[in-house]
């Protein structure tokens, strides 16, 4: 394996994802695990037990460059002093240890606040939290951490060009200390004082492709792309369907009917919290039964390499599309909402109907419910019809509507 600790120390940051895992040596134990998505964690590797007990073990020290390679040393000789006093100390034990010795720090109170959430947006206020507000403040009393201190930690995030990011961070801290504030561990938001610290985020659109030609050209790659299955399967899944990504990586099998052509996905999956049905065309149940004898009956219908108990990552899609030549500026994974909405208003169909296949929510809930009940048979032929189109375009290229 390479060894990290003879190159420079940007070492990392040079690090390419490859089609697996890979792994960097440093010595003494420490690894990078570079992901085919790109993500890196650091891991401290060593044995621990005696006779017949002992094993070989895998410890996180964080993620690059959350963690930079300094910052991975220095954990890797505090633990490896851990393993050589007398009697040798588990790592892991310590680590432990220290995330529960303070109930009340803000690792526990946030971890205790998310865990009562049932959408899957908190799994992604998890990460987040992890990667930008538990190094620095997890472990301090949620009362005694200051406004200023986590403007700081805000900040961070911001100056690394997060902005959006940084106001998504605030706002789920001001959500936990009012959880805080309700239970008596705090006196109050100290996040909504913030508010107004932070730069505005200037309003982006998702890079999407939406000339009929053009469409085409991707289709045709899309078909020619030799990924792993279950990347290959999502991503001639995603413009038939155009649901938002996180639905679709993470769709499981018992959503599926594919006799009655439906996929019902929860509302604990969805943006608006409430259940979303999606037609499904002809072509896409094409594509469900090639995948169903690799991933089915049951779990994830794209689970990922690693273990059939997670999707694929959230960034397998776009990684795809990067590898098969579309940049970040021209195609992102849900760019194929926007192709699907930009073509069908411009092919001439109900507007409303197509803000339902969407999954956009009404404001009106008498108005909302009478949408679900009144479009259902418009959104089925319309998913067919777009279904129809796009083979039209994958076959030709032709820019007729």
């Amino acid at each position: 394996m390479s060894k990290l600790n003879k190159l420079a120390s940007n070492a990392p940051g040079k690090a390419k994802p490859g089609k697996t895992e890979r792994f960097l040596a440093d010595g003494g134990g420490l690894v990078l695990c570079v992901q085919p998505a790109g993500g890196k964690w650091w891991r401290l590797r060593y044995r621990w037990g005696t006779g017949k007990t002992r094993k070989a073990v895998a410890m996180s020290l964080g993620t690059f460059p959350d963690v930079s390679l300094a910052a991975a040393r220095a954990r890797r000789d505090e633990a490896r002093k851990l393993l050589a006093s007398d009697p040798p100390i588990d790592p892991r034990a310590v680590k432990i240890a220290e995330k529960e010795a303070n109930p009340e720090s803000l690792r526990a109170l946030a971890s205790e606040f998310l865990n009562m959430q049932t959408t899957g947006a908190a799994r992604t206020t998890q990460r987040r939290f992890e990667l930008h507000v538990y190094p620095y403040l997890g472990n301090k009393a949620i009362a005694e951490i200051t406004a200023l201190e986590l403007l700081a930690v805000l900040k961070r995030i911001e100056h690394k060009g997060s902005r959006d990011t940084a106001h998504r961070v605030r706002s789920a801290c001001s959500r936990v200390w009012k959880y805080a504030v309700g239970s008596g561990r705090a006196e109050h938001d100290i996040a909504a004082a913030l508010q107004g610290q932070l730069a505005p985020v200037n309003a982006q659109h998702f890079a999407s492709i939406t000339q009929p030609a053009e469409i085409g050209g991707l289709l045709r790659a899309i078909d020619g792309y030799s990924g792993l299955n279950a990347v290959t399967a999502a991503l001639k899944l995603a413009p038939l369907v155009f649901v938002r990504p996180g639905e679709l990586r993470a769709a499981t099998w018992s959503e599926i009917d594919r006799e009655a052509a439906e996929w019902r996905i929860p509302a604990r999956r969805t943006k608006q919290g409430r259940e979303h049905l999606v037609p499904l065309s002809e072509q896409a149940i094409a594509i469900l039964d090639d995948l169903a004898p690799l991933t089915g009956p049951k779990g994830y219908l794209f689970p990922s390499v690693r273990t059939d108990e997670k999707p694929i990552s959230d960034n397998s899609l776009n990684a795809a599309l990067r590898r098969l030549g579309y940049t970040r500026e021209e195609m992102t994974a849900h760019g194929f909402r926007s192709m699907a909405s930009t073509r069908l208003n411009e092919m001439g169909y109900s507007p409303d109907v197509i803000e339902a296949q969407l999954g956009h929510v009404e404001k009106s809930k008498v108005r909302r419910a009478y949408n679900h009940a009144q479009y259902l048979s418009q959104r089925r032929k319309l998913m067919q019809a777009w279904a129809d189109y796009l083979d039209i375009l994958k076959a030709s290229g032709d820019t007729a509507t």
